[in-house]
């Protein structure tokens, strides 16, 4: 990669800003030098409105005190901050740090807070009304732009309110998963299984694990050709919540239900990620997210 790079449009950059400078410099010495032609009453001639006339005077002084005073702070601002291309500039700031700097201090700020919870099992968590406004917020911020402000996801985004966990629903699953990420591969299958017709009988073989309507002939047929499946789903088709299977006998199609959308899976494959939230969350924020995404599918049962 490094082939493909250079100092070009770095000092390309800093070069335009001290060329800049420097021709503000510049402007500013010949304008002072720069003699006009004038009458023997200091006016150039030119004459508006029949008594308007302009003069030839020099630059007030405390305006070219004023050009050079930003000159001045151009080039100083130049050597502390980041602006001539790659340099960092002598005080090192950059915006990055500013807000790591700046979530530090919030998170420092908040510790009491969460130090409340942090000894707290995620079931008393998740009754607690307090830590469920916490997560709802933390939620709302992290994780609703896939999974809904509802949390009932969409296609291609999990359901966090059922049942249904593609690596496990306890607490420890749930936070690891917030840890680490999850990044979720199924491999186009279509070569495996064999013909385009031996595809689609298992897509039929498929949809009756689930008891979804499906043609009967041609699930038996797909059900030998289904073996190319079982390696991930499992023989049974329940899936493998260690790899993140997902099982295939219940009701619930993240990607979409019906003969098209298994084929186009058996053909074309998928890859779904989960990005990683431990650089983003301290581990007590984690923990009371882990415990309101718990608290979501384990809903104490309505009276």
């Amino acid at each position: 990669m490094s082939d493909f790079t250079s100092n070009f449009w770095s000092l390309y950059v800093a070069g335009i800003a001290l060329v800049g400078i420097v021709a503000c410099l510049l402007l500013l010495y010949f304008s002072g030098k720069a003699k006009a032609m004038t009458a023997h009453d200091n006016t150039t001639g030119h004459v508006w409105d029949g008594d308007l006339r302009e003069m030839n005077n020099p630059l007030p002084r405390w305006w070219v005190g004023l050009f050079l005073i930003t000159i001045v702070f151009a080039l100083a601002y130049l050597a502390l901050y980041p602006g001539l291309g790659n340099s960092a500039g002598k005080l090192g700031w950059s915006s990055a740090g500013q807000y790591d700097a700046e979530v530090a201090k919030a998170n420092q700020a908040l510790e009491p807070l969460y130090a409340k919870f942090a000894g707290m099992p995620p079931e008393d968590v998740a009754k607690d009304p307090q830590a469920m406004a916490i997560g709802d917020r933390l939620f709302m911020n992290n994780c609703a732009q896939c999974h809904g402000s509802d949390a009932r996801g969409g296609k291609g985004f999990p359901n966090l309110t059922d049942k249904d966990w593609l690596y496990g629903g306890t607490h420890e699953k749930i936070k690891e998963t917030l840890v680490k990420g999850r990044i979720g591969n199924m491999p186009p299958m279509a070569a495996a299984v064999g013909s385009a017709d031996d595809v689609r009988n298992v897509a039929h073989y498929v949809l009756s694990l689930s008891n979804s309507p499906h043609d009967a002939l041609r699930a038996s047929l797909g059900k030998p050709k289904f073996v190319a499946c079982a390696a991930c789903h499992g023989p049974d088709g329940k899936g493998n919540q260690t790899i993140g299977a997902p099982n295939l006998t219940d009701d619930i199609w993240l990607h979409g239900w019906g003969e098209n959308a298994i084929i186009a899976m058996v053909n074309n494959g998928k890859v779904n990620q989960m990005p990683a939230q431990a650089g983003k969350l301290t581990d007590p924020q984690l923990h009371v997210l882990a415990s309101y995404v718990w608290g979501l599918s384990n809903q104490p049962a309505a009276k």
